[in-house]
């Protein structure tokens, strides 16, 4: 169903069975119903992990000096969530809670924790604290729930979503290979899903007029791919996976060197949890036994 501006919103027979609003536009409850389908599809992906890779599950929420010293605050300001709480005497916290009219959140002040924007941004810390890269480089495998402070009623762009990231650490030559040939294989797995896909190059959304010379850089040097499924009816299609190549970025800000001294570079391969979900549920319907035979013993889900 969609509001008079033609926003997918949650109500109707497709998003029913699958989400309650709860009062914030981009925050929804999931039924059990999403949640076995969402559970398949991060099943598939752990099918599709490297043996070497090290399993890493996060927390939503992440050190604000660690976000602020990764460059977050210069490229992506609008969408961060900042962590804030009462501060002070017994006494002075209890004469703020008890203020009325919303007037409780004057007195709150940050924490050092923000909400996490993407899964892969507190491993470079964690890889830098474990000294010199290795020749074989370092593979992780890290989810989280993130937080991107972009309300909007659509259901493809939520403000809180499940993201999973296969991480690569090592030479440019390794990075590349390796975000390179996941393109190859994400497309042939949501094939096999029932899905239309296409991959194109793309950007971040940086902000601000000096973000869009970022943004002609990125597309530029090919740092950044997507693979968008048609879903939801929409004009344009969705980015459901990404696929990047950051080069030395984060190596810069953690020292992240190999046994020569070297920069190391990194990349990562990114799947929207959520957007997969939804675009199998609009692709196929709620009713999983309408499902085609092939994408449910892909997914290993019984109607």
């Amino acid at each position: 169903m969609s509001d008079s501006a033609g926003r997918n919103v949650v109500s109707g027979d497709f998003a029913s069975p699958l989400f309650h609003f709860m009062g914030v536009d981009g925050i929804y409850a999931r039924t059990g119903l999403y949640q076995h389908v969402l559970g398949a599809v991060d099943a598939l992906i752990s099918a599709h992990r490297e043996p070497d890779m090290e399993v890493l599950r996060l927390p939503p929420v992440m050190s604000r000096d660690q976000l602020e010293k990764s460059g977050y605050l210069e490229s992506f300001p609008n969408l961060l969530g900042c962590v804030c709480a009462l501060h002070g005497t017994e006494a002075d916290i209890r004469a703020a809670a008890q203020a009325q009219g919303g007037d409780w959140t004057r007195h709150v002040t940050p924490s050092p924790l923000v909400l996490t924007p993407a899964a892969c941004y507190p491993v470079y810390p964690i890889a830098a604290g474990r000294g010199t890269v290795p020749d074989r480089g370092w593979h992780f495998d890290v989810a989280c729930d993130c937080f991107r402070h972009e309300p909007s009623r659509h259901l493809n762009r939520l403000q809180s979503f499940r993201m999973r990231e296969f991480v690569r650490i090592g030479t440019p030559d390794d990075v590349l290979a390796y975000r390179d040939g996941w393109k190859d294989r994400a497309t042939r797995i949501v094939e096999r899903l029932g899905l239309n896909a296409v991959i194109e190059s793309a950007s971040d959304p940086f902000f601000g007029r000096d973000g869009q010379i970022k943004a002609i850089s990125q597309i530029q040097q090919a740092l950044k791919f997507e693979l968008l499924v048609d879903t939801l009816g929409l004009d344009e299609p969705t980015a459901c996976m990404s696929f990047n190549y950051h080069r030395e970025h984060f190596a810069t800000v953690w020292q992240l060197h190999d046994a020569r001294g070297d920069k190391a570079h990194t990349g990562c391969v990114a799947f929207g949890l959520d957007r997969l979900t939804l675009a199998l549920f609009w692709a196929h319907g709620t009713e999983l036994g309408g499902w085609p035979a092939a994408v449910r013993a892909e997914l290993g889900l019984t109607a």
